[in-house]
């Protein structure tokens, strides 16, 4: 076992998974000949040669439509996006191509791509580099999404995603997470997309969460233990499938659901969330279910501002216990 950062659980899945299949390949703006732009891809050019680690130029709707036509054509392409932002610009290759493609063609044309990349805010970038993805994406029938919260999570999840996937799967990173450390085993290991996690086990209420917020998550439910109120944390890991079962059975535990998230509050994941438990969990919720999304509101550039706009443990907190009373 060793603690690694973040960026290099990712380097080491993709690492892998090109020394085991010529067919994998990385491709973006500045993966190569700058070891990308957040040092992810860091020594692979080297390793694999420009043929597989290759610089694009600063078109994200080209790129892309040439990972999706290798991909339809045999090859394992992964896209890396400087930030999920500018995948708006290929949005079309996403939603109309590699999507639809394998109903389209009657099952005859797969497309197995991974395009990664940082998500959601990451400090004073300004309202058009700090948008959350998820929900978004996980709109699209056809394609998986993928928001892991941790390097461990990371590197198995995306091994799964490069290896195992045929459908395309969209990976949503953080950029304020690539130099988090955490414990990865020195042996391989994969995680099946679609299974959310239990990072903390707890009996009087249950926080969900994904990707950063799920350090807000942790945070609280540490906060409220200092309290005598014990909350069970679930990771959702991967948003589309998304895994609800597990929070069900959580709830039925705790009887008390809180949901905290990135996303804006219209039609987010949260709402989808709450839209299954509801449904299928009502008879064990002792009160309704909560949930602390970012202002529905552009992300401002100013600092303080910024903070208010996002979920933190403070107000997580306050409203973890506004639902013990109910």
């Amino acid at each position: 076992m060793r603690s690694i950062p973040f960026r290099e659980a990712l380097r080491e899945a993709m690492s892998e998974e090109m020394r085991r299949d010529e067919r994998v390949l990385l491709m973006g703006e500045e993966v190569a000949e700058y070891n990308g732009a957040y040092k992810v891809s860091q020594g692979m050019l080297a390793e694999f040669g420009a043929k597989r680690i290759i610089d694009t130029p600063i078109s994200e709707l080209g790129f892309t439509a040439v990972a999706v036509g290798a991909a339809q054509n045999g090859l394992r392409p992964i896209v890396e996006f400087m930030t999920w932002n500018f995948a708006v610009l290929p949005l079309d290759q996403i939603l109309n191509t590699a999507s639809k493609m394998l109903a389209m063609s009657g099952g005859q044309i797969g497309c197995p791509i991974v395009m990664r990349g940082p998500n959601g805010s990451a400090g004073q970038l300004g309202a058009q580099h700090s948008t959350a993805f998820e929900s978004y994406l996980a709109n699209i029938p056809g394609i998986k999404v993928v928001s892991p919260s941790n390097g461990y999570d990371a590197k198995g999840l995306l091994k799964q995603a490069i290896r195992y996937e045929e459908d395309p799967v969209m990976f949503l990173e953080s950029e304020v997470m690539y130099g988090d450390k955490s414990d990865v085993p020195d042996e391989e290991y994969y995680i099946p997309l679609g299974k959310a996690d239990v990072k903390k086990v707890g009996r009087d209420i249950t926080i969900v969460s994904y990707n950063k917020m799920m350090k807000v998550a942790l945070g609280a439910a540490a906060e409220l233990e200092k309290e005598g109120i014990s909350a069970e944390v679930v990771d959702l890991r991967t948003i589309r499938p998304l895994d609800w079962m597990t929070v069900l059975e959580s709830v039925k535990k705790t009887n008390r659901l809180v949901i905290i998230e990135e996303q804006w509050p219209f039609a987010s994941v949260s709402s989808e969330l709450s839209y299954r438990i509801q449904k299928e969990g009502f008879d064990y919720l002792d009160a309704p279910i909560r949930r602390i999304t970012s202002a529905d509101a552009p992300m401002h550039y100013a600092p303080n501002l910024a903070a208010l706009a996002i979920p933190d443990v403070a107000r997580s907190v306050s409203l973890v216990k506004e639902l013990m009373q109910q």
